[in-house]
């Protein structure tokens, strides 16, 4: 079985645990402690970041894309028929969703108003790059099947689906497209398959106890 070395609230993580539940593709995780990397997983993954993939044969492989790309190559990709100019586009526009994984973080850590608002900008500018992009006639990103874009924009929407519903602060305000978009990729994934048990009590006393998130003056500014 395919075993994935992880942080518990780690998007990037998500990003491949969310490609193999769409494909169905039994999976374990480990979960370890990235401020005390013990030596085996060192010496797994040479950039000391999570996440790692042990595939079947016991190959470690490391860094997300690469792993998503083993995962569409040695499985199977979730569309069919994708001509390589579609596959370059969907392969942008996924890099343009997990470039802003740690700009999500970042913003959703500030600790007061004026830095939560600077940070935001970049997030917005992209989720609002995605509802021009979405024709609002189809469940997901291009069609009505699940793609590799919605895959990788999994994080994000999770993410700000939690930051609304505990503080009333919505990343994808005045974008409903995006916003519908959001709620069908979220309910196709069954997204708590997608991390760990305790994910969202962990997520939230991160980001959402303390600093500007955790302030009711979010509610002044979520419209």
């Amino acid at each position: 079985m395919i075993k994935l070395i992880s942080f518990k609230i780690c998007p990037f993580v998500q990003r491949v645990t969310a490609v193999l539940v769409a494909k169905k593709i039994p999976f374990e995780v480990e979960y370890i402690n990235l401020k005390d990397k013990p030596e085996w997983f060192l010496d797994l993954a040479p950039n000391g970041q999570v996440p790692v993939m042990v595939t079947q044969s016991g190959t470690a492989l490391f860094e997300s894309d690469a792993i998503i790309e083993y995962i569409e190559d040695e499985y199977g990709p979730l569309e069919k028929g994708v001509s390589n100019e579609q596959r370059a586009k969907d392969r942008a526009w996924s890099y343009l969703g997990s470039k802003h994984y740690l700009v999500q973080c970042g913003t959703m850590r500030s600790k007061d108003r004026e830095t939560f608002i600077k940070r935001s900008e970049n997030l917005i500018t992209a989720f609002a790059k995605v509802e021009a992009q979405l024709s609002g006639k189809t469940q997901f990103f291009k069609s009505d099947e699940l793609s590799n874009v919605d895959i990788a924009w999994v994080p994000l929407l999770h993410r700000a689906a939690l930051v609304k519903k505990y503080t009333d602060y919505d990343f994808l305000c005045g974008l409903p497209k995006a916003q519908s978009w959001q709620q069908n990729v979220l309910a196709s994934l069954a997204i708590d398959t997608t991390v760990s048990e305790d994910f969202e009590p962990l997520f939230n006393n991160f980001y959402l106890t303390d600093g500007f998130l955790a302030n009711s003056d979010t509610k002044r500014i979520a419209s």
